[in-house]
């Protein structure tokens, strides 16, 4: 099966409210970042959050993982990426803070989410058909549970 790297990219300016008494980005602020690029992701999937709601699921994040290596400033334009490298039983995205101008990797970290049934509020052990509709635009054969590499 030819897997097809699913991802998408925000550029983002950092605002004057972001940076703390330090003169860097506030910790978590990074978590905004990453919010708009899985925003992004999940817009080209066509399965953002209304499409979610819709066919009767909520996504929380049940997991959030951060590494910062190098500190952004006020001003500096950021690219924020996230990618889609799981899907079977939750949602595994990938994501990486950027500098804009040069490509140095500032901050990497990903999110899990689990499906919930808003009717029951119920946990789902796997991941609704819907999303597996979503995902068959991106794979040539697509198979529940199938993870990216």
């Amino acid at each position: 099966m030819t897997q097809v790297p699913i991802s998408a990219e925000v550029e983002v300016q950092v605002a004057f409210g972001d940076v703390d008494m330090m003169s860097i980005v506030w910790h978590g602020h990074y978590v905004r970042y990453f919010e708009a690029a899985r925003n992004a992701l999940l817009d080209r999937l066509d399965y953002n959050v209304d499409t979610m709601r819709a066919f009767g699921h909520e996504w929380p994040v049940i997991d959030l993982r951060i590494r910062y290596a190098y500190p952004a400033r006020f001003n500096q334009r950021l690219i924020a990426r996230a990618e889609l490298v799981e899907w079977a039983h939750r949602l595994r995205i990938r994501y990486t803070v950027l500098d804009a101008e040069s490509g140095t990797r500032l901050t990497r970290g990903h999110t899990d989410q689990a499906a919930v049934e808003m009717a029951s509020g119920r946990l789902c052990m796997n991941t609704p058909d819907i999303l597996h509709d979503r995902l068959a635009a991106w794979l040539d054969t697509p198979t529940a549970g199938d993870q990216l590499s």
